[in-house]
């Protein structure tokens, strides 16, 4: 597994790290209207995930925003999704309150299904730990990051340049 910490204390990940050239494993996570998505709803899309402990969070909501910007430029074949354990209610009043609309916040609050697939769950605080999966058009995965530090950002422009190297 990954080695990470947060705030600089290693921390346990529960379940499958996933890998370049895996196919993406599916998983069940929450809308904001409490209804089920499963990675097959994305199929035939270019996907990124984007995966946070906390959306009311600092690194977590510049995370969040700054995908929401490129996801308005990536075109209709990229579905953007960020997720995280918190409630889908929370996703909801903040995204309403930053004015996101490019990306589908989802929760894996009620049974960490993606944590589990994606081996994300960080066991001693029951949150996601901070990564980003591209998966392309075939459910094949072509680019991973686990941050090797929870409250680091993500390499933004590695992760951007994954899906436009899909889109091209």
């Amino acid at each position: 597994m990954a080695n990470v910490t947060f705030k600089n204390n290693p921390v346990t990940l529960l379940g499958k790290e996933v890998a370049v050239g895996d196919t993406a494993p599916e998983f069940t996570v929450l809308a904001n209207d409490l209804s089920p998505v499963t990675l097959a709803d994305s199929k035939g899309k270019i996907r990124l995930i984007s995966v946070i402990p906390s959306i009311d969070t600092g690194v977590c909501s510049v995370q969040t925003r700054k995908f929401n910007e490129e996801a308005a430029s990536l075109g209709e074949d990229v579905q953007v999704l960020t997720i995280s354990a918190d409630l889908p209610f929370a996703q909801a009043r903040w995204c309403a309150a930053e004015g996101i609309e490019n990306v589908q916040t989802l929760s894996d609050h009620r049974d960490l299904s993606f944590g589990e697939a994606y081996g994300t769950i960080i066991q001693e605080l029951r949150l996601l730990a901070r990564s980003i999966f591209v998966i392309d058009k075939d459910d094949k995965v072509t680019y991973v990051q686990y941050v090797s530090e929870n409250t680091d950002h993500p390499d933004y422009e590695k992760a951007i340049e994954a899906v436009k190297a899909l889109t091209n």
